[in-house]
């Protein structure tokens, strides 16, 4: 079967500025399917949201994984599927119905895939169920199911445990799922399938990539397992390794800060397997927004087997990031020695944006000497209706005065700078409407005198 399934999913779809989160790659291989003869069941979905191109996109990608299994099993796409292996469908929506034995005329299963029409409601516990009782348990066959689905369960009993019972059985369950309709339950896929359930299961939101779906799963299938595995997975430079737990076959190690290497002797030859390796990974640097994981992930192997791993994103929250306008360009003026003044022509002006600026003027009554002020002043704007609109703040320190007594200190040249285009006096018709404002003084005195009593015992 070769490499029958790879992925690449992270922990979490989210982290914060510098956080951490968790990598894991999966891998699944299986012997050649010429020489391990294999037993399969096709369960497929004809509940009422599969009509239309769903439902005929299924069709394609079904019939086209029989094709690929019948020229692998002898060689030949002669009509026959051979080396002893077989393949049976099942159908559901309300009830499940098994619409082939397991088969090996591949025009009887085609046309079992044409019959189907979509109407119904969606029951999995049945349909693995009918998928169970196909297979022979004195078989000495290998036992795959691939479970396609484009919904949650609405009918029947509960599919977990039937699943569950089916893999104890040594059954292989596949899991296929069509999200483009907005109803799936992925995590009930990963429940259903085959551990490392991230090897075993592949969605998609897009009915029309199902056929190569189907294609993928097959061609991966009907080679043989994979010997002397390497995979070479760099990070963006926007994280960082800083973990690196032993895989659960092979050995793995860090190449440098980005770059972790897998190798594999060999997995699936005998029987089908997995593989998992998680390494923890840092978020470094200025990027944010949904950012991609990977530079680059490479696969090789000595079976030629062709393995793509996704390429996950996830969301780095690193706050509201503001970009100011530029400083203007400064014009440079020397001033030779000895010369009192100098005048410079420094060119033309261009007006870059609309605005105003306030100018406000304070005076703080009865400040005593040798005591600095706090002061804050509070800009608001004020709209027809009386909302204000908050436009700006400042603090200052007035310096101590050191006259004889307490006297009024007056602070001038407090300015704002208003641009127009925060304007809501509610004109649209005019750069110079009328504009209202509130602002708000709050002082105090920052030095005091105030000095404990001594503590007498």
């Amino acid at each position: 079967m070769g490499v029958t399934n790879s992925n690449k999913e992270l922990s979490v779809s989210r982290i914060d500025c510098g956080g951490s989160f968790k990598i894991k790659l999966s891998l699944t291989a299986a012997p050649d399917i010429t020489s391990n003869p294999t037993d399969i069941v096709l369960i497929l979905d004809r509940s009422g949201s599969m009509a239309g191109s769903p439902l005929a996109n299924l069709k394609n990608g079904a019939k086209k994984f029989i094709d690929i299994i019948d020229e692998a099993t002898d060689g030949v796409e002669d009509g026959q599927i051979g080396s002893g292996s077989r393949i049976g469908i099942v159908s559901f929506a309300d009830t499940a119905t098994q619409d082939t034995q397991l088969i090996t005329s591949v025009a009887d299963l085609k046309n079992a895939v044409d019959a189907l029409s979509a109407d119904g409601s969606t029951n999995h516990a049945d349909a693995f169920t009918k998928a169970i009782n196909l297979f022979d348990p004195a078989s000495a066959n290998a036992k795959v199911m691939i479970m396609f689905t484009d919904g949650e369960t609405t009918a029947g009993g509960n599919p977990n445990t039937v699943a569950t019972a089916a893999k104890a059985q040594g059954i292989i369950i596949y899991c296929i799922g069509l999200s483009g309709n907005g109803g799936i339950d992925e995590q009930a896929l990963r429940d259903w399938a085959s551990d490392p359930d991230s090897a075993y299961v592949a969605i998609t939101p897009n009915d029309e990539e199902l056929e190569n779906l189907f294609e993928d799963l097959a061609e991966n299938i009907t080679k043989t397992g994979a010997t002397n595995i390497v995979i070479t997975d760099t990070v963006s430079p926007c994280f960082r390794i800083t973990a690196l737990t032993p895989p659960t076959k092979g050995a793995a190690s860090t190449l440098n800060s980005n770059t972790v290497e897998w190798k594999i002797g060999e997995l699936g030859v005998t029987q089908s397997e997995g593989a998992v390796l998680e390494f923890v990974v840092q978020h470094i640097g200025s990027c944010s927004g949904n950012v991609e994981v990977n530079e680059s992930i490479a696969y090789s192997d000595d079976k030629n087997n062709t393995v793509n791993f996704p390429s996950p994103l996830i969301d780095v929250d690193c706050g509201i990031t503001i970009i100011p306008e530029d400083c203007p360009i400064p014009a440079d003026v020397t001033i030779d020695s000895c010369t009192d003044t100098v005048e410079f022509d420094a060119g033309e002006l261009g007006m870059d944006s609309l605005g105003r600026i306030i100018q406000l003027d304070v005076t703080l009554r009865n400040i005593c000497p040798k005591k600095r002020v706090a002061l804050a002043v509070l800009l608001h704007e004020v709209d027809l209706m009386g909302n204000e609109y908050k436009r700006g703040m400042k603090t200052i320190t007035i310096p101590a005065h050191t006259r004889p007594s307490c006297r009024d200190v007056t602070v001038r040249c407090i300015k704002f700078v208003l641009p127009e285009d925060l304007d809501v006096s509610g004109a649209s018709d005019s750069i110079c409407s009328c504009r209202k404002f509130k602002a708000r003084f709050i002082a105090h005195y920052i030095d005091n005198d105030f000095e404990c009593c001594n503590i007498i015992i």
